[in-house]
C-alpha cells in the first residue's frame, strides 16, 4: 500500500489541476488456481498484482489513469497528465483524511495460507473420482479450484480514507457424457466470499451428482420443437436472465446514457405484483458481497422492482448525480487498471407464495428450464438469448422428457409483465459479470417461477 503522505500529494495535486474531485484506488492481489483435467493436474497457478489507479473528476466527466509503479514523483507525474486544466500550483482546499471504519461481515475460519498445496489437489482428484463413477459415459472430468485474496485502499478529496480485505474461494466442476448424438456437458461452479472453509464444507458427492446426472440425462435427451409456450424456470442460475436482460439496464451506468427500457420508470409498473428483485451487497459471505464498494461506500440492499413497481437504480458517485439518486454502494471495477462503474452485486427475485406442483398443472405444453446456461444480450434493448443447460418436456402438467437444443429468447423488459407465478424456494448460484470496468464476481438467483408466454428456439 502507499503512506498517507503520498496519498495526500496526490489527492491534492489533482485538485491543483482544477478536479472536483480526485481519488485514489491501491490494490494488491494474490491469486491461485489448479486445474485436473482427465485425471491430471494440467496446470498450477499463481499471480501476484499490485497498482494504483488515479481519477480525477470534472464535473461527470472522469479521467483515469493506472501504474504499478509506487514511486511518488511517477504518481504525481500520472495525476497531473490526467489534468484537464491550466490551474497547476493553485492554492486549493483538501479535506484531511480520515480512515473509515469498515465492519467486516464476511468472517474467514481457515485461513488458505495455512493449507498445503497437497491437500487442495487430492480434493480435487476426490471430486473427480466421484463424478466419474457416476458411469462410463462420463467422459471427461474437469476441476477447477481458484482463490483470490484482494486487499484495497481508496481514498479521496473528501477526506475518505478506506481499507478493505476480500477473499474470494470457487470450485468449478464439468462433467462430460456422450451416448451416440454427440457430447453434453454440465457444470457446478458454486464459490464464495470467504476462506478455505468453503472447500472444506463443500458437499462433493452432491456436486458430482448434480453435474455427471445432468450430462447424462442431455446425452439421451431427444429435440424440443420451438415457438411460443409457457416456460418454468428452474432456480438459482435461472437467475442469469434478470440479471443480464434487467439487471444491467438497471444500472446508472445505462440509465444515464439513456440507453436503458427503464429510464424514467421509476414509480411505473414494470412487472405485475407479485414481483420483488433485490440487490443485496451486505449478505455474509456470498460471492458478490463487499463491505463497501470500490468508491469506499458502505454496501447495502437495494430494492428495485417491489411489487412490481421500479423502486431504484443501481449507482456509483457520477451516475447518482447525473441520474438524481443516492449512491447504493454499487461502484465495482475489476482491479486497479479500471475506473469504477455502477454493477450488480448478488441480485435476485425474491421468494413468491406459489408451489412448483401448481405451476406444472396450469400448463397443458411447455418447457422446464430446469438450468440456464450461457447466452448473449443487447444491454441497451434488453433482448436476450440464453441456452437451457438442462431442460424437460411439460405435459399436461407433469415433467416429462428431457429435451436439449433449446433457447430462450425476448426482451428483459417484456419478459417481467410475463411472471405470473412465483415459488418460494430462492437459490443463489456464483457468477462473473463482465462490463464497464471488468469482470467482477456476481451472484444471481431467484425462486422457480412461470413465464407465460417467451419464445423458444428448438434445434
Amino acid at each position: 500500500m502507499l503512506n498517507e503522505n503520498t496519498v495526500a500529494k496526490i489527492l491534492e495535486y489533482g485538485l491543483q489541476q482544477g478536479a472536483d474531485f480526485t481519488e485514489v484506488f491501491v490494490e494488491d492481489s494474490v491469486a491461485s488456481s489448479i486445474n485436473l483435467l482427465d485425471q491430471k493436474i494440467e496446470e498450477i497457478n499463481s499471480s501476484n498484482s499490485f497498482g494504483i489507479g488515479v481519477r480525477l473528476l470534472y464535473g461527470n466527466e472522469a479521467y483515469y489513469g493506472y501504474s504499478s509503479d509506487p514511486d511518488e514523483a511517477n504518481l504525481l507525474k500520472l495525476t497531473g497528465n490526467l489534468g484537464q486544466s491550466q490551474k497547476e500550483g493553485q492554492s486549493v482546499d483538501m479535506q484531511s483524511l480520515q480512515p473509515q471504519s469498515i465492519e467486516d461481515i464476511h468472517h474467514i475460519a481457515v485461513n488458505p495460507e495455512t493449507v498445503s498445496k497437497s491437500e487442495r489437489v487430492e480434493l480435487l482428484r476426490e471430486l473427480d473420482n466421484k463424478t466419474r463413477n457416476h458411469g462410463d459415459d462420463i467422459q471427461q472430468v474437469t476441476v477447477n479450484m481458484s482463490e483470490k485474496k484482494r486487499s484495497v485502499l481508496i481514498a479521496n478529496s473528501e477526506g475518505l480514507w478506506a481499507e478493505d480485505s476480500r477473499n474470494y474461494s470457487r470450485m468449478r466442476l464439468s462433467a462430460v457424457a456422450e451416448k451416440g448424438d454427440g457430447p453434453q456437458t454440465a457444470a457446478e461452479s458454486p464459490g464464495v466470499l470467504g476462506g478455505y472453509e468453503f472447500f472444506q464444507d463443500l458437499n462433493l458427492e452432491e456436486l458430482a451428482e448434480n453435474a455427471a446426472q445432468s450430462a447424462l440425462r442431455m446425452a439421451a435427451a431427444g429435440y424440443i420443437d420451438g415457438g411460443k409456450m409457457p416456460v418454468i424456470l428452474g432456480n438459482g442460475f435461472g437467475g442469469v436472465i434478470f440479471h443480464e436482460a434487467c439487471g444491467h439496464p438497471l444500472e446508472t451506468e445505462a440509465i444515464r446514457k439513456n440507453a436503458s427500457p427503464f429510464c424514467e420508470k421509476i414509480g411505473k409498473h414494470v412487472g405485475q405484483s407479485i414481483l420483488t428483485a433485490i440487490d443485496d451487497g451486505t449478505i455474509a459471505n456470498k460471492w458478490g458481497s463487499c463491505n463497501v464498494d470500490d468508491e469506499g461506500t458502505p454496501t447495502q440492499k437495494t430494492v428495485l422492482i417491489e411489487n412490481g413497481i421500479l423502486n431504484n437504480y443501481l449507482s456509483d458517485r457520477i451516475g447518482a448525480d447525473q441520474v438524481g439518486i443516492s449512491r447504493t454502494g454499487s461502484a465495482r471495477r475489476e482491479s486497479y487498471k479500471f475506473a469504477p462503474v455502477s454493477r450488480m452485486r448478488n441480485t435476485f427475485i425474491a421468494p413468491g407464495p406459489h408451489k412448483i406442483e401448481e405451476m406444472l398443472r396450469s400448463i397443458k405444453f411447455g418447457l422446464y428450464a430446469k438450468k440456464m446456461g450461457g447466452g448473449s444480450v443487447n444491454p441497451g434493448t434488453g433482448e436476450f438469448n440464453f441456452a437451457v443447460q438442462e431442460g424437460y418436456a411439460i405435459r399436461n402438467g407433469k415433467i416429462a422428457e428431457p429435451v436439449r437444443g433449446a433457447t430462450l429468447i425476448g426482451k428483459g423488459f417484456d419478459v417481467l409483465s410475463q411472471i405470473s407465478m412465483i415459488a418460494d424456494d430462492l437459490d443463489l448460484a456464483a457468477g462473473m459479470c463482465g462490463a464497464a470496468s471488468g469482470w467482477v464476481p456476481t451472484t444471481v438467483g431467484q425462486p422457480t417461477l412461470k413465464i407465460d408466454s417467451i419464445l423458444v428456439g428448438g434445434r
